[in-house]
């Protein structure tokens, strides 16, 4: 039995994430962490679709509701998996058997201790939701022991199984048992966490309150990425839901608003030059082109491997980012900075650009005018932007595209019915191992089926060591550049505007407000 009060599993960890700006990711804690009181007011560019943070992979979703949530293990700033309601994790010797030691005396924000109970009714609507844990561990049984002690039982050994318990997308987040139980497809309606901010309501394309949880109780670590102590320093918390970019920019300029998130690339030398502003510019993952593989032209690889010959992925970066700080191209599918996971396999496939080599695969797929409908939305420029540029290229080839431009709630709801559309454009955060990647699932919108793809992530799945799950990821990384789950144009940076009055304020895949305090 292997047993862990901190977990550095050093599974590939994701190393030298800083940001491409003077500002680090990880920040030193602020010296002036004493001050408390006051309210934070944020300028998030759309309304998330639910705050229900295991029923989307949504980026919105999980750095709102980060806040009034909490997970067994977290990541720390290294991406080392850190015990947070559990206060010790034991693993079995053959791997098959994960056991949680939680934490006493954690309270629900409706003043109910969290235990055994709630855990297991969380995760085991979690595993159902979830398509990371429905295409690494859909055999996992979550069992209670006793009040305080949950098991995860595995009918084998998977590699970096317990990682997905950390993710921040479609995060396997903890809450009271009958909220769990009683929440359907589109997910709970009541918002309970364990986090040190609690819900008190969303006034609908307006804004979502949280507010301090004064009975929550910090985990005893030093504070480290999503891991360790955390305070609510500030009462209240306040998402102004501004999808009007310049309303966004204008609303941190003039103090009206404390932070802005996802500000467009255009102002960024203006904010880095206004001595009451500081920038972030915070690397998140991977940008790319989805195909629908369940139904329609994209059923047909040869479609897709046109369109991937003739795009031209800096003129769609520039035309998303318009400055190349808040993009990089890059073919892998786990960023660089994942320095042991990362591949050159597929490189010579990526980027092709070439006009006649699209027309002959468009030739031998059979194509013959049918209109391609792209989903896209002006809640997010860069998905638009880049839209517009794709739909260019592909005219130039012949292929007749519609842009179907709708707000971006509708478009998380529309991807899931594969009769309704042929491609949208999303971005994705970093992931732990390759298994963990959303557009490999077979159930994720896109619906990815293939028997190597598979096979391969089953051989990941079962290695027993580093190098025997390279072998198989460069070997998946390959295939996919031949199946083409998506066209992957690079890796993105989200730049957010903040006032010099807030102190304290970190980034691991997205904002930490915890530990964050406002000066007058």
């Amino acid at each position: 039995m292997k047993k862990w009060l901190l977990l550095l599993i050093c599974l590939f960890v994701i190393t030298g994430c800083s940001s491409k700006t003077e500002t680090t990711k990880q920040s030193e804690p602020s010296e002036t962490k004493n001050k408390t009181g006051g309210e934070l007011h944020v300028a998030i560019n759309t309304q998330p679709s639910t705050l229900d943070a295991q029923v989307t992979t949504a980026t919105i979703v999980s750095e709102v509701s980060r806040n009034i949530y909490e997970q067994l293990v977290a990541l720390n700033s290294s991406y080392q998996i850190v015990p947070m309601l559990a206060e010790t994790v034991d693993e079995s010797e053959d791997g098959k058997t994960y056991t949680f030691h939680l934490r006493k005396g954690v309270k629900f924000h409706n003043e109910k201790e969290m235990k055994a109970e709630d855990v297991v009714a969380s995760l085991n609507k979690w595993k159902e939701i979830s398509t990371k844990a429905q295409a690494v561990i859909p055999e996992a049984a979550f069992e209670q022991v006793d009040e305080y002690t949950v098991t995860m039982n595995l009918p084998k050994r998977v590699y970096g199984a317990i990682t997905l318990l950390a993710d921040v997308g479609q995060m396997a987040v903890i809450m009271p048992k009958e909220i769990a139980e009683t929440a359907d497809v589109a997910g709970a309606t009541e918002y309970i966490g364990t986090g040190p901010f609690k819900f008190v309501e969303w006034k609908q394309d307006q804004y979502i309150h949280f507010t301090k949880y004064e009975d929550y109780i910090p985990v005893d670590l030093p504070a480290d990425g999503l891991s360790g102590k955390k305070e609510a320093l500030v009462d209240d918390i306040f998402f102004h839901i501004i999808t009007d970019n310049s309303i966004r920019v204008s609303g941190v300029q003039t103090g009206q608003y404390d932070i802005g998130i996802a500000l467009p690339p255009d102002n960024y030398d203006m904010l880095n030059n206004d001595k009451n502003i500081k920038t972030e510019i915070d690397l998140m993952g991977p940008v790319g082109l989805i195909y629908n593989k369940e139904d329609r032209i994209f059923a047909n690889a040869k479609m897709r491997q046109a369109v991937n010959a003739a795009l031209d992925m800096e003129s769609i970066m520039l035309a998303a980012y318009s400055n190349e700080k808040f993009f990089r191209l890059d073919h892998g599918h786990m960023v660089i900075e994942q320095k042991e996971w990362y591949s050159e396999a597929g490189k010579d496939r990526y980027n092709i650009n070439d006009t006649e080599l699209a027309k002959k695969l468009l030739n031998e797929a059979g194509y013959n005018g049918e209109e391609i409908r792209i989903l896209t939305t002006r809640d997010y420029d860069w998905m638009y932007n880049s839209a517009v540029v794709i739909k260019e290229q592909l005219d130039k080839i012949g292929v007749s595209v519609k842009l179907d431009v709708i707000d971006w709630a509708t478009l998380i709801d529309l991807r899931a019915k594969p009769t309704e559309y042929d491609a949208f454009i999303t971005a994705f955060p970093k992931v732990m191992t390759p298994p963990q990647i959303l557009y490999l699932g077979s159930k994720w919108p896109g619906w990815t089926n293939d028997e190597e793809i598979t096979k391969q992530m089953e051989e990941i799945n079962s290695s027993t060591s580093k190098e025997e799950a390279k072998q198989a990821w460069d070997n998946l990384q390959d295939r996919m550049y031949d199946y083409l789950p998506i066209s992957k144009f690079g890796d993105y940076y989200l730049f957010y505007g903040i006032s010099k009055k807030v102190e304290g304020m970190t980034f691991l895949d997205g904002m930490m407000l915890w530990n964050t305090s406002k000066s007058e």
